[in-house]
C-alpha cells in the first residue's frame, strides 16, 4: 500500500465494467476520470470457466484507446494461455487468471510478466489460500473474489474478511509483503472499511460504483470510506 497525507495507507479502487453500461464506454471513462480511479477492473468470462459471457479482446482494444487508467484484465476462462499475447497486444496491463484454470501456473505468470504485465493470481472462496506459497515469486498481487465468480451484483461473503487476514500474514510469513492483495465481489459502501482494515490493498466495485446515480461520487466515496477503516 502507498502512504497518504498523514501517514495513511491508500487503498485503491478498481471499478468493475460489469455493471456498466458498456455501450457508452466514452460516458464509462468520463465517470473513471472525474471518480479519479486508480485501476478499470475488466471481467473476462468464456461461459466454460464460469456459466456466463462478457466482455473480450475488442472491449480491451477500446478501453485502451479511451483511458490511460492501467487495465485489469480478470481471466474467468479456461485455458487462459491461449490467448495471453492476444490480451497483452489489446492494451491489458494487469493479468489475473485462476488457480484451476491453469495447467502450467509457474510458467503462465511467467509469461505474462515476461511481457510487463503485473500478474495476478485468483482466488475463489472456496480455493485454499496455500497455494499461493508455489508461485509467490511469480506474483504481482493476488485477487480473492469475495463472491463465487461470474456474475454481477452478488452479495459478499463474509468469510473473505478472514482470508484476506490469513493471505496477508502467510505474505508477511514469505517475505513477500509487496504483493497486494485486490478483493472482488459485492464491495460497496457499507463494507469497504471492513474490507480496508484486513489489509486488502485493491478493492474492485462494480454496482457500488455503476450501480449508483453518480458513479463518480460513488468513487470518491468508497475511496473516502476505505481510507477512514470505518
Amino acid at each position: 500500500m502507498e502512504k497518504a497525507d498523514g501517514g495513511r495507507l491508500m487503498v485503491k479502487i478498481a471499478p468493475s465494467i460489469l455493471s456498466a453500461d458498456i455501450g457508452d464506454l466514452d460516458r464509462v471513462v468520463a465517470a473513471l476520470d472525474r471518480g479519479q480511479a486508480d485501476v478499470v477492473h475488466i471481467d473476462v468470462m468464456d461461459g466454460h470457466f464460469v456459466p456466463n459471457l462478457s466482455f473480450g479482446i475488442p472491449v480491451i482494444e477500446a478501453l485502451a484507446k479511451r483511458t490511460k487508467l492501467p487495465l485489469d484484465v480478470h481471466l474467468m476462462v479456461d485455458n487462459p494461455a491461449s490467448l495471453l499475447d492476444d490480451y497483452v497486444r489489446a492494451g491489458a496491463n494487469w493479468i489475473s487468471v485462476h488457480w484451476e484454470a491453469a495447467s502450467h501456473l509457474h510458467r503462465l505468470l511467467n509469461g505474462i510478466r515476461n511481457h510487463s504485465v503485473r500478474a495476478g493470481l485468483a482466488l475463489n472462496p472456496a480455493t485454499p489460500i496455500d497455494v499461493v506459497r508455489d508461485c509467490v515469486e511469480t506474483l504481482d498481487f493476488v485477487l480473492l473474489m469475495s463472491v463465487n465468480p461470474g456474475f454481477s451484483g452478488q452479495s459478499f461473503i463474509p468469510q473473505s474478511l478472514s482470508r484476506a487476514e490469513r493471505l496477508r500474514e502467510l505474505l508477511a510469513e514469505l517475505d513477500a509483503g509487496e504483493i497486494e492483495i485486490q478483493m472482488d465481489g459485492g464491495i460497496g459502501a457499507s463494507n469497504i472499511g471492513q474490507i480496508a482494515a484486513v489489509g486488502v490493498d485493491i478493492c474492485v466495485s462494480g454496482s457500488g460504483v455503476f450501480g449508483q446515480a453518480d458513479p463518480a461520487e460513488a468513487i470518491r466515496n468508497l475511496r473516502s470510506l476505505a481510507e477512514a477503516r470505518e
